[in-house]
């Protein structure tokens, strides 16, 4: 495996930033209590997880020139 000549910059891709978000989003979950648990619809996460998700593949064909530089 050989890492893209600029990973370095790969934080300030969309894609990278999507993927992230979409990672803090679960893990924050997972510490929710189950009473506040209980007050947001059970698809919500989970939606906005895979809308993140389909935002990073997007982002990764789409040209940065924040990344490029």
């Amino acid at each position: 495996m050989k890492l893209v000549p600029n990973w370095r910059r790969m934080w300030r891709a969309f894609s990278v930033q999507a993927m992230t978000l979409a990672l803090a989003i679960q893990g924050a979950w997972a510490g929710v209590p189950d009473e506040l648990k209980a007050n947001i619809p059970p698809k919500l996460v989970l939606w906005i997880t895979v809308g993140l998700l389909v935002a990073g593949i997007v982002g990764r064909m789409v040209d940065q020139p924040k990344v490029e530089e």
